[in-house]
């Protein structure tokens, strides 16, 4: 068996308390356990778009999917946590840390899937400052580099009945009419569902062919809790699949009944993908629950988590967590974008009575 990771208590419990500020030391290089049999990422999410289930086309991207496997797992991190922490192993350093990325067009890039076989690292920070910040902080996005490129802002809009995040590619602008309005995060009346937009029209002003009606993202689904906080949160992430040139297969509903949570509670899933948070551990010694996130997050918190395929839990599509108070690493691979992993994250701040 392989010698243990470091691993951060995801606190999800009362006895997790005692190991709230316990340091995660940054060292990733224990290989993770793989069964004999890889898959390539790139298949796990393809649907086709055209052909329902054209999973096992395409062969010849296998070489950079086990790159990319490696990468999301073992690279260290990049820059990632600049105060102080900075036992990082060395034994992976002849491989790049983290590839540049460069952001070129702002409203392209933050819609458009990472690149296969690159992990994007980004830093959420939330900002409660000012009159109402406490009820409604803002969230904003940035690269986790030297640079700290800017990418989104995120904030509950105060006058809805439901959880309405509205998400912008301005930090000052996050008006619903503003041209900077890039997304949306909508929760259901119990706070354990949500549904993520594009910035596209409303169906009732759709245009003929209704190629201006606004796309659905993702969707999330929190378990409600019946027993309190008797372990982690369990989370389904619903995502559209990508066709053969590794392009998001629009859905775009034409009413409530055809979005992707009703797709996926009505077992309907062509062109659509389900994937789930990975299990945490629980750790006799901490008398916690605990996931390694190698190095990425330090603290523990019930919002910490990490989101796999089930036919590949080694393939982690996205990861979040805390580092401090008020900020946290969001890290996401193909085929998330940066507005589906962002607001997946805002999702997990959404007070969830139902299952905290």
């Amino acid at each position: 068996s392989t010698p243990p990771c470091p691993r951060v208590p995801m606190s999800s419990c009362p006895p997790a308390a005692s190991g709230s500020d316990e340091e995660d030391d940054s060292d990733a290089s224990t290989k993770p356990i793989r069964s004999g049999k890889k898959k390539n990422p790139v298949s796990l999410f393809q649907t086709g778009g055209d052909p329902p289930k054209e999973k096992k086309t395409k062969k010849k991207a296998a070489p950079k999917a086990a790159e990319s496997e490696e990468e999301t797992l073992e690279t260290p991190p990049r820059n990632s946590n600049k105060k102080g922490k900075g036992k990082k192993s060395k034994k992976k350093e002849e491989r790049p840390p983290s590839p540049v990325i460069e952001v070129d067009n702002l409203e392209e890039f933050v819609l458009r899937p990472a690149p296969q076989g690159v992990t994007i690292k980004c830093r959420v920070t939330r900002d409660k400052r000012g009159m109402d910040r406490g009820l409604y902080p803002t969230y904003y996005l940035h690269l986790d580099n030297d640079k700290k490129v800017f990418l989104l802002a995120g904030r509950k809009r105060k006058k809805s009945k439901t959880s309405n995040y509205l998400i912008s590619i301005d930090p000052t602008d996050l008006s619903r009419g503003g041209e900077n309005f890039i997304g949306k995060l909508r929760s259901n009346l119990m706070g354990t569902r949500f549904t993520v937009f594009d910035n596209g029209a409303n169906p009732d002003r759709a245009n003929a062919d209704w190629s201006n009606v606004r796309q659905e993202l993702s969707a999330v689904v929190y378990e409600t809790n019946v027993l309190g906080f008797k372990g982690p949160r369990k989370m389904t992430v619903i995502i559209p699949g990508m066709n053969s040139d590794n392009e998001r297969v629009p859905i775009r509903p034409r009413n409530d009944n055809d979005g992707l949570l009703m797709r996926w509670q009505n077992k309907n899933m062509d062109n659509v993908i389900e994937l789930h948070n990975k299990a945490p551990v629980w750790n006799d010694e901490t008398q916690s629950y605990v996931l390694n996130f190698h190095g990425r997050v330090t603290h523990a918190s019930v919002k910490n988590f990490q989101i796999v395929h089930g036919s590949d839990p080694d393939y982690i599509v996205m990861q979040f967590g805390r580092v401090a108070d008020d900020a946290f690493t969001m890290d996401y691979n193909y085929p998330l974008c940066a507005v589906q992993a962002f607001a997946i994250a805002l999702s997990s701040f959404d007070g969830k009575l139902a299952c905290e």
